[in-house]
């Protein structure tokens, strides 16, 4: 029998899931949401935000080491892995408590349990004690995420081999590490485990690592990654892992097929990752499913009446933010609100949070060529930007990349100190469609690392001003 009819029904409560009930409430509507495990999602849980926790624990640590660069003494410097672990689960806390806060406040029904597409406008629900009820939703949002993608041979364990999950609890912090996958969740966990001191290996199987970054940010990446001691093994691939009693030994197959063994403590598989389309009930409503993603339309809409997908689950960019915003958008189309524009996934900023940072937003140098434009590239780097030498952060470089026949923006890339705070405003002159010249006019505070993006667009148009 039916326990409950609701105008929504999301299925899903990560950072797609929970805005979209949010903005659903918001617009009037009677909305559940069903989580199966935490408030909140992989994101607030098991990503974006308790491996920023991290990463901070490996950037002060970083910076007391060089505490004789500021005129400081810092004696007998050392870290604990189980506070450091301790201190991240807490801030994820933090942040599930306060999604739940938010599902109160907006009069939103939270149902514990396993949610599942039935029939269209009825969701079952395997209940977390065990018992079933059957839910009627005029509309349905899928946002159930995405997991690590796995490749044969190489398949997580859990002890020797690890997901991202895994690494962010680490009982000790391994002598040797090998990181198989080189974008953001696999450089961000080898800056970490670097930071405290592990032996870090990454292996990538394109010709340069974040390779969907610009050329040049990623080559400058490569660079700092070398110079901190890690080693980068590009245009090679993993083709066997055997486990030993607390050891792996990978096999690794190089440009020219010349393979070779590397022997380390662990494992850290980032090879990308899948949409959580098993047991959902896709296949007897017929919703379209192509490489692990669901298939929606501009609007987010599945090719089944009253049911959509957002986020991971619908594909790349795989990022929160992206998630968050088409939650808004499925629940303004529910709604029927006038005046709303499907998502522009060029406007979408990406952040890597690794030491040292990388920041995007729109096409690269080499995409804007292959796109047909004719280009103006600006680049400002940090060692001519008062800021960056008082804090000490002097390697980085910001790239604008505009249309010379319209002045357009088309791409803007960074790596250094802070560029994943500073990528936001390009991302707004995209949005707004600002040109070369309303980003010249505009005032930039002194003394400021954003005064290097005014810098940037100056010297695409050969009048920089500060180097």
């Amino acid at each position: 029998m039916t326990a409950a009819s609701y105008d929504v029904v999301i299925i899903g409560s990560g950072p797609g899931g929970y805005i979209a009930a949010v903005r659903c409430a918001q617009l009037g509507m009677k909305t559940a949401i069903i989580e199966r495990e935490n408030l909140g999602g992989i994101c607030l849980n098991w990503g974006c935000i308790p491996t920023k926790a991290l990463l901070r624990s490996a950037e002060v640590y970083h910076l007391m080491g060089r505490a004789e660069e500021f005129g400081l003494k810092a004696e007998g410097i050392a870290f604990d892995a189980d506070a450091i672990v301790k201190r991240s689960r807490k801030v994820a806390g933090t942040l599930s408590g306060g999604v739940k806060f938010l599902m109160k406040k907006n009069k939103v029904d939270v149902i514990d349990g396993l949610g599942k597409l039935k029939a269209p406008g009825v969701v079952s629900v395997e209940l977390a004690s065990g018992d079933k009820q059957e839910i009627a939703a005029k509309n349905i949002i899928l946002a159930t995420g995405a997991r690590a993608r796995t490749l044969p041979g190489i398949e997580p364990d859990g002890e020797l081999i690890w997901t991202y999950r895994e690494a962010m609890v680490p009982k000790a912090i391994p002598k040797s590490l090998l990181v198989i996958g080189s974008g953001a969740i696999g450089v961000e966990f080898a800056s970490f485990f670097h930071a405290f001191g592990a032996e870090v290996t990454i292996v990538e199987v394109m010709d340069r690592v974040l390779p969907v970054e610009d050329a040049e940010i990623s080559e400058l990446a490569a660079k700092s990654f070398k110079k901190q001691g890690m080693a980068i093994r590009t245009q090679t691939k993993v083709t066997k892992l055997d486990k030993g009693k607390d050891s792996v030994t990978a096999t690794l197959e190089g440009p020219e097929g010349k393979t070779e063994t590397l022997t380390v403590d662990r494992v850290i598989s980032a090879v990308g990752i899948t949409g959580n389309v098993e047991n959902l009930g896709l296949e007897a409503l017929g919703i379209k499913v192509e490489r692990g993603h669901v298939v929606v339309n501009e609007w987010l809409e599945t090719g089944v009446k009253g049911i959509y997908a957002i986020g991971d689950l619908v594909g790349a960019p795989w990022l929160a933010h992206k998630a968050s915003h088409e939650g808004v958008i499925a629940a303004e189309r529910i709604a029927g609100t006038k005046g709303l524009h499907p998502l522009d996934t060029s406007k979408i900023p990406g952040c890597t949070y690794a030491n040292p940072q990388v920041a995007s937003v729109g096409l690269t140098e080499a995409k804007a060529r292959e796109a047909g434009y004719k280009v103006k590239v600006g680049r400002a780097p940090y060692r001519a930007n008062g800021k960056a030498i008082a804090l000490g952060e002097v390697e980085g470089l910001i790239k604008t990349v505009f249309d010379e026949k319209t002045g357009e923006l088309l791409g803007a890339h960074m790596i250094g100190a802070e560029v994943t705070e500073l990528i936001q405003g390009y991302t707004v002159a995209r949005t707004l469609e600002t040109t070369e010249a309303d980003l010249m006019h505009a005032v930039f505070p002194h003394p400021t690392l954003s005064e290097m993006m005014h810098e940037s667009v100056l010297d695409a148009y050969d009048q920089a001003l500060n180097f």
